[in-house]
């Protein structure tokens, strides 16, 4: 073996290294808001989340990925840390799919049909479709699969080529005897991880031994401990990833860890006595590449039924591993959390950015509602949290805010783009949905300091506005989350129905004002009250409108708006269910 021949297995290495990590950028460009849906689908069982794992690392074409994703999805309270550990499983099965397309390589044969599965006779074809997807057409997703093809086309030649430079190596004797020491078992493991680890994917591992394994040098007694080895490297990406993150993100690498060590162990305490005793003659035979595949399969396969049972242990143990000191997590419940480890993986960035746009919108909401109560009763814990939840909602507009404008110039698929247009247009919203139950409590503090009350009639009526305002708040959290067009277009017929109550409040309180029924000082305070929570509604409507306009492609507001208000007979039927729930008590 020549110094061109080690040349070409470098530039090999780097050609499969590069269509792996684009192959596996199309397929999760491809796949956009639907992978985040798997894991929004995750129940409590773990079986679940095994097939979860399996379906989205088959996707993505990386254990390590999908791990890095768990540590940012517990890190940031989207999963918790049990919901992870089905996933971990099922993600070490999913990285098998890999070996299997590289198995591939050692398909012989004449005949035609044998001749069309070899990656010489199709690949060429795949490529120029790829580039033709790619380069010519504008649809978004045909991008996407051009990206997929040619990522593809890439790694096969990768792979052809280090096939091609470490075939001579058989004819050199001091080759196959590093081989043998690899048989082993702590040298092979010890190989097979610091070799993963350097290159942070299992999946490229296992295609650097089927690549030797074309020198008919490697057999089943080294290929195992390798295997086993590449599987305990691929956890250093997640090692590194949970640095600086949260105790129960930790865990959920101590887990992945833990999960490869163990039968690792096993097998060594268990296989390799047998083997002294009774001398397994298949250790000794000569692998493929499609050998490895299915060594690498099984192995994962029979791991994960063998420690599925055993699921809430590895949970138990990274407690163990991953001690509470007695103190919560230094991580509020209430603080942003946005990992930048997802920049590189658009989709999941998205679904995370949304997740804690939702978390702010349900934090403007509770200080809406925390406002509120004081009318009936002055608290003044309640009176501080609101003044102190102004100010998180405040951290999160600017936190989210920030990362998204960072995200905008990563390529993402067109669901991705309108979910952070969307995003980017609505937590201004409800920050000042925030700054209003701030003002709210203003308003009723100024009556709790001067020891003056509404009168009953001005507090009933109130209650009636106060009910509508907090509805049209949920209504707009719900479409949101849900995506929920319906709700949306609902917020306007009750946004009417606010603006004509606030009209009808203010009517009747100059009236009470004229009568001396009412002072002017708290006549003030009743108008500002009015003022804010009208347009809290406002607000409320423009999620509304911003959510259905993104998915139209349509940015005319005031024509938008226009238009619906004068649609016809289905907006003001709404109108009117919504006249009658909030009703306003009788003058008197």
């Amino acid at each position: 073996m020549d110094i061109f021949s080690v040349l070409t297995l470098i530039g090999g290495l780097a050609l499969f290294l590069y269509g792996m990590n684009v192959m596996g950028q199309g397929l999760e460009r491809l796949a956009g808001g639907r992978l985040e849906k798997l894991f929004d689908r995750l129940t409590s069982s773990t079986i679940k989340g095994v097939l979860i794992g399996v379906a989205v690392t088959a996707i993505i074409q990386s254990s390590s990925a999908t791990t890095v994703m768990l540590v940012g999805f517990v890190n940031s309270g989207i999963l918790k840390l049990r919901q992870s550990i089905g996933i971990i499983m099922g993600a070490n099965i999913g990285t098998t799919v890999t070996a299997w397309i590289l198995s591939l390589m050692g398909i012989e044969g004449d005949t035609v049909w044998l001749r069309l599965l070899q990656p010489s006779s199709f690949t060429p074809v795949l490529a120029l479709i790829g580039i033709i997807l790619f380069m010519f057409l504008k649809n978004e997703k045909y991008k996407h699969i051009g990206m997929i093809l040619l990522g593809f086309a890439v790694l096969m030649y990768g792979m052809e080529m280090m096939t091609g430079a470490v075939e001579p190596l058989a004819e050199i004797p001091e080759f196959t005897n590093i081989l043998v020491m690899f048989d082993n078992p702590i040298l092979g493991i010890l190989a097979g991880t610091v070799l993963t680890a350097i290159i942070q994917s299992s999946s490229a591992s296992v295609g650097i031994l089927q690549a030797l394994s074309a020198t008919g040098a490697v057999t089943f007694g080294s290929a195992l401990p390798i295997i086993m080895g590449q599987h305990i490297g691929t956890c250093i990406t997640a090692i590194i990833s949970s640095v600086g993150t949260s105790k129960n993100a930790k865990r959920v690498a101590v887990i992945h860890l833990l999960f490869n060590i163990i039968p690792t162990i096993l097998v060594v305490a268990i296989y390799y006595p047998l083997d002294a005793l009774v001398n397994f003659a298949f250790a000794d035979s000569v692998v493929n590449a499609f050998d490895i595949a299915v060594i690498h399969t099984i192995f994962q396969v029979v791991t994960t039924i063998v420690l599925l049972p055993f699921s809430n242990l590895l949970e138990k143990l990274s407690y163990i591993f991953v001690r509470d000191k007695g103190a919560n997590d230094p991580m509020s419940e209430e603080e942003p959390v946005i990992d930048s480890r997802f920049m590189s993986t658009p989709s999941f960035a998205v679904a995370q950015c949304k997740a804690q746009t939702i978390r702010m919108a349900m934090l403007a909401k509770r200080n809406i509602t925390d406002a509120i109560s004081l009318l009936q009763k002055w608290d003044k814990s309640i009176a501080t949290r609101v003044s102190d939840t102004e100010k998180t909602v405040d951290k999160f507009e600017d936190v989210i805010g920030t990362y998204l404008v960072k995200l905008s110039s990563q390529e993402m698929s067109l669901q991705d783009s309108k979910t952070v247009s969307t995003i980017l247009h609505t937590i201004s919203d409800y920050e000042r949905i925030s700054d209003h139950a701030k003002n709210i409590y203003a308003s009723i503090k100024e009556l709790h300091s001067k020891k003056i009350d509404l009168s009953k009639k001005a507090q009933s009526e109130l209650d009636v506005m106060c009910r509508a305002v907090e509805e049209i708040i949920d209504l707009s959290i719900t479409a949101l989350r849900d995506n929920d067009l319906y709700s949306a277009y609902l917020v306007e017929p009750l946004e009417e129905v606010i603006d004509q109550i606030r009209t009808k409040l203010k009517s009747r309180h100059i009236k009470r004002l004229q009568k001396g029924t009412c002072s002017m000082e708290t006549g003030f305070v009743f108008l500002d009250l009015l003022t804010s929570l009208e347009r809290v509604s406002d607000h409320c409507s423009n999620v509304a409108v911003c959510l259905i306009q993104v998915n139209d492609d349509n940015f005319e507001t005031h024509e938008y708006l226009r238009t619906v208000k004068t649609s016809g007979e289905e907006f003001d039927s709404h109108v009117e269910k919504y006249l009658i729930k909030y009703a306003l008590p009788k003058k008197g």
